[in-house]
């Protein structure tokens, strides 16, 4: 048989006090409230005693809120959003919030089916990084005053909460970085998807390719291509096509090791020689050899912004009809592989 769950009117009956006595006790509000020290040490200590829990819907019911986030990304086994996964969780839980993490592929199918399922779990906000044409949904979610802050890319002409990193801007200073090192055919690797931030990149290495007068020379990989693992067939057919590449600027980190392993693979010597920089900064490319040169995105600041925002959107500090627009600075970790080099 399942064990009766312990309730408030449990612990109050036991020491002989009022429900009301506990709640505040157990609610971390014993002092405000005037409970004397020693009584509340024999509620706390009764209460682990019997393994008390709340009971999490009806805390809902009577607060109006469930104390649960989502945290929509692209891909939660990307590096990237990984470690965005954790920072956000782990504000969240210092903030008495949990999270439910989920990936939509980006795909806008699979984006709104999860967003109407947490919709009607009535989970208190959501942070998304949204797939391409997710505008609709997400205005819903507006109109209905649900907590909304949204990630990493943008909709023009969407009013809402964003938490976003200077793209162009950081592009610019990679292909500019590219020029001062002496490499003057640069190949930019991206893919071909209706995401605000990709367009923003490559619209940073043309604006600089048109500026100093160097050849454009960018491939945009279909991202189901990506997706099936076909990045390396046509990074390999682009440079065959273009034997002239001495450097590359790659917009993800995924890319990046396709591209790593196609200069590895099949230009061994190479990889001495080529400068490369890439979108997205993590371990394995500070100790790969050469030391690969990396745009790193501000994550902690970008957790911290966005939580920010969706607490104080629930915590209504925030009206919905204040929307804020956070772009964070992006910083170029310059390592072996982006500079002048003798072997060249």
């Amino acid at each position: 048989m399942r064990k009766k769950r312990v309730s408030i009117k449990d612990i109050a009956a036991h020491l002989n006090i009022s429900v009301t006595t506990v709640s505040f006790v157990l609610n971390g509000k014993a002092e405000e409230k005037h409970i004397s020290k020693e009584l509340t040490k024999k509620v706390l200590e009764y209460a682990r005693k019997v393994n008390y829990s709340p009971n999490q819907i009806a805390q809902s019911l009577r607060t109006g809120k469930s104390k649960i986030l989502v945290f929509m990304v692209e891909d939660i086994s990307n590096p990237f959003f990984a470690l965005l996964a954790r920072l956000v969780e782990d504000i969240a839980y210092q903030k008495g919030y949990k999270v439910l993490f989920c990936s939509n592929d980006n795909d806008d199918g699979k984006s709104i089916e999860l967003i109407n399922l947490f919709r009607d779990r009535q989970v208190d906000g959501f942070i998304i990084v949204p797939s391409p044409e997710l505008e609709g949904t997400i205005k819903s979610l507006l109109s209905d005053n649900i907590p909304v802050v949204i990630l990493d890319r943008y909709f023009s002409s969407l009013e809402a909460n964003y938490v976003l990193t200077n793209n162009k801007e950081a592009t610019e200073v990679a292909v500019n970085h590219f020029i001062e090192n002496g490499f003057k055919n640069i190949a930019y690797i991206t893919i071909d998807a209706i995401q605000s931030q990709m367009e923003d990149r490559l619209l940073g290495y043309v604006s600089v390719a048109k500026q100093q007068g160097i050849p454009n020379l960018s491939l945009e990989i279909p991202f189901e291509e990506t997706t099936k693992g076909n990045s390396e067939v046509y990074i390999r057919k682009f440079m065959k096509q273009h034997p002239s590449i001495d450097a590359f600027l790659f917009a993800t980190n995924y890319l990046t090791l396709a591209g790593l392993k196609v200069i590895k693979k099949d230009y061994p010597g190479l990889i001495e020689k080529v400068g490369i920089i890439t979108f997205d900064d993590n371990e394995l490319f500070e100790t790969y050899s050469p030391s690969i040169t990396a745009i790193s995105q501000p994550m902690q600041e970008m957790a911290n912004n966005a939580m920010t925002l969706i607490l104080s959107l629930i915590n209504k500090k925030n009206t919905f009809n204040d929307f804020e627009r956070i772009t964070l600075k992006s910083s170029l970790i310059v390592r072996e592989s982006s500079v002048r080099r003798n072997s060249r």
